[in-house]
């Protein structure tokens, strides 16, 4: 048994299969030597005719307008609730395309060229699930390809960037480019559904962009192998029509909402088609951003849904930047930097809107009363290495490197000191305590209060004194140049800042 991923067509310039065993085996009807007959008897005589009355057909001016009348009519008994369904959902969704270089190994044989490699064509389908423009999309459809062009559902040209992918689930995350809102797919539950009940597939079918067909659920909780080291888990089998670049796409309830993307089709049967479920779509694209998020900043805080919507603080890092903002385990987040928050994924990706370093504004209720509260995003040890170096970064401001012994001996030669070292600024975050100071790259921190900081442990113990960590002002030293400067920091607050909303 082979399963073969529903992503790029082999024909019309598209991109060849991920996978050696995994592909699409279609059937394609061709209109070809096609006649119209009048589907009886046609042998009929001129005077059978005489008998009978002509009543399909008036000439008179009222009966043209009732036609017209009756078609007004039969439109609105016509709109089906899969034509709602389809009207409903199609904004959000977004043809992806691009290109991917793949590797082909020449034939081993006298004088043959070594391995090269070749531009291939490829497309799928994402669907947009925030307004600031992000769309889910299958990780096959976006691997490797080198710019990824987005066509919108009006019509509109754009480019999109990867933001985080999970390959064994074969999701990925991609931001559009331009100034959104952008229409969302309205989101339904996979934890409801029942076989038999009709199913709706929207997708860029072989580069037919926007094409839509129906099915029934047809089973539930497939485990499907693609190869002999992946296979999807928990599927949903349905029956409407999944092609070549239909992959990424939504799978549809018949009130309009997403209840799986569109992942794959079993080869050499018809109407065999399977979607990952949006529960676990969502829940796999929470926990990659949310590693993402972790790769580049701190916060210092766990969280769970809440049913009345909102993320309830569930863990809190003793000393990190959540903690120092006064937020409890508890506490329901409702709000980031005026945007609402209605679930984990709402909240994370509200998160990674923030760049590391800046400030987030959060509201929070606790106890039935709300309070607003702002924490500093910490530049995460993963980006830095050293959990010093992102301290320095949320307190003072500042990216460092410890200056070499030889870097060391030339200043002290210079300015005819003796220091044991320094830190070499290599960045300063607008809106910093250093930058209010002037602090600017290329400087070289010597010390701060009375303590000297000739290495990141020493720029740690000086952060974690007590009288540091209430944020007083704190006098420091630095070498531009030839000379030697001083000044006063404000250092980040790192206590409770409640304030009731």
């Amino acid at each position: 048994m082979r399963w073969f991923l529903k992503h790029s067509p082999t024909r019309h310039g598209v991109s060849a299969h991920r996978s050696p065993s995994m592909g699409v085996l279609l059937s394609m009807g061709l209109l070809a030597g096609l006649t119209v007959g009048t589907g009886g008897d046609e042998s009929v005589r001129a005077d059978d005719l005489q008998s009978v009355t002509a009543t399909s057909f008036r000439s008179s001016e009222a009966s043209m307008r009732d036609t017209r009348s009756t078609g007004r009519s039969s439109r609105s008994l016509r709109e089906t609730p899969t034509v709602t369904a389809i009207r409903r959902a199609s904004p959000s969704v977004v043809n992806l395309h691009g290109q991917k270089t793949i590797r082909t190994t020449a034939a081993s044989m006298a004088g043959g060229a070594p391995d090269s490699f070749r531009q291939v064509n490829g497309m799928g389908t994402g669907v947009v699930i925030d307004p600031r423009g992000y769309v889910i999309t299958n990780y096959h459809v976006v691997e490797d390809v080198n710019e990824l062009n987005v066509t919108l559902h009006n019509g509109e040209a754009t480019r999109a960037d990867l933001i985080a992918s999970d390959p064994q689930s074969d999701l990925a995350l991609v931001k559009l480019r331009g100034q959104g809102p952008f229409p969302t797919i309205p989101r339904g539950h996979s934890d409801d559904l029942m076989i038999g009940e009709t199913v709706i597939a929207i997708g860029n079918a072989f580069g037919y962009v926007h094409t839509s067909t129906e099915g029934i659920i047809s089973a539930l909780h497939r485990d499907v192998p693609v190869n002999e080291t992946q296979q999807y888990r928990d599927l949903i089998q349905t029956s409407a029509g999944i092609n070549p670049g239909n992959s990424g796409g939504p799978l549809l309830n018949i009130d309009g909402e997403m209840i799986g993307v569109n992942v794959a089709v079993r080869v050499g049967a018809q109407q065999i088609a399977f979607a990952i479920p949006i529960d676990q779509v969502l829940e796999t694209v929470t926990e990659m951003i949310n590693r993402h998020n972790n790769r580049r900043m701190v916060i210092g805080m766990d969280g769970a849904a809440v049913s009345r919507g909102g993320v309830q603080v569930t863990r809190l890092s003793e000393g990190g930047s959540a903690h120092q903002a006064g937020l409890q385990a508890g506490d329901r987040l409702v709000r980031i930097n005026q945007q609402n928050i209605a679930d984990p994924l709402n909240y994370e990706l509200s998160v990674l809107e923030l760049g590391p370093g800046d400030p987030m504004q959060v509201e929070f209720e606790r106890d039935g009363e709300f309070f607003q509260t702002q924490l500093a995003t910490a530049v995460s040890s993963q980006e830095f290495g050293d959990p010093a170096a992102a301290l320095a970064w949320q307190v003072v401001g500042v990216s460092v490197r410890p200056a070499g012994e030889s870097f060391v001996r030339r200043m002290n030669s210079r300015l005819r000191t003796n220091y044991r070292g320094g830190l070499i600024v290599t960045d300063v975050r607008a809106g910093s305590a250093a930058s209010e100071q002037g602090i600017t790259a290329g400087d070289v921190l010597l010390g701060i209060h009375v303590w000297q900081t000739a290495g990141l442990e020493d720029l740690a113990e000086i952060l974690d004194q007590p009288n540091i960590r209430r944020g007083s002002k704190a006098k420091f030293y630095l070498v531009r140049k030839d000379q030697t400067l001083y000044g006063h920091l404000q250092l980040a607050s790192q206590g409770n800042q409640l304030t009731r909303r």
